[in-house]
């Protein structure tokens, strides 16, 4: 079981969402790039999942809990007291990282599940570290505009950026350089409008690749399955 729910409204210029999952039984997990950040306290205590270039399948037994908070793209700043790209593709111990800090006791009211505890204990620590990381203001509109399917030169361009700007603005945010942002929000773009039923070869020209081999063969780039393999199957109708 995964749910999601909004964060709350004085965080939600910064976080995407607060999310929890159990595992209903002992299966893998594929995770898939995102661009995003996350703070998650799972079986063994809490860590940081960084921002990801590849998959990363996940291991989980039955009865796992997960929780989490998910940083927007190029949202999280220092929060964790260092730049982005020192997490890519790593899944670290909150302990280990010299920023963020959570109490060693966890307690809360009674009847409060300990997930909800534990959520909420994560919450009031990004809440405060958030006031002493800013983000980079200018981070929405590089994602936007790269996603739109223009060149990294054209977007520096726009952006009133020379490519090196850009190039640091988008590491220091991000964790990634322009090109390696641009694959991974267009890949996101694709699978929101092939989730939506969009047949694949107009997923591939509204996500801005060049064809559908390209998107295949893209998406198997930064997912390690097919296309079809992230798409929900839609629901056999019953006959009337």
């Amino acid at each position: 079981m995964y749910a999601e729910r909004p964060p709350a409204p004085d965080l939600a210029d910064r976080l995407a969402c607060v999310w929890h999952r159990v595992a209903e039984s002992d299966k893998t997990q594929l995770v898939v790039p995102d661009a995003c950040v996350d703070l998650i306290w799972g079986p063994g205590g809490p860590f940081v999942a960084g921002p990801d270039t590849g998959p990363m399948p996940t291991s989980m037994a039955a009865g796992d809990t997960f929780v989490g908070i998910r940083f927007k793209p190029g949202a999280v700043g220092e929060v964790f007291g260092v730049p982005p790209a020192e997490l890519r593709d790593r899944r670290v111990p909150l302990s280990a990282l010299p920023g963020l800090r959570l109490p060693e006791a966890v307690g809360g009211p009674a009847g409060r599940t300990e997930s909800g505890v534990r959520l909420a204990v994560m919450r009031a620590a990004v809440r405060a570290r958030l006031r002493q990381s800013p983000a980079d203001t200018a981070a929405p509109g590089i994602a936007a505009a790269l996603r739109s399917g223009r060149t990294v030169a054209e977007v520096a361009w726009d952006l009133g950026f020379s490519e090196r700007q850009l190039n640091r603005r988008s590491l220091a945010a991000f964790g990634y350089p322009p090109k390696v942002l641009q694959r991974i929000v267009r890949f996101q773009r694709a699978l929101t409008l092939a989730r939506s039923g969009l047949p694949l070869a107009d997923v591939a020209i509204e996500a801005g690749y060049a064809d559908q081999a390209h998107l295949s063969h893209d998406v198997k780039r930064l997912s390690g399955v097919p296309i079809r393999r992230l798409v929900p199957k839609p629901a056999t109708q019953r006959p009337a």
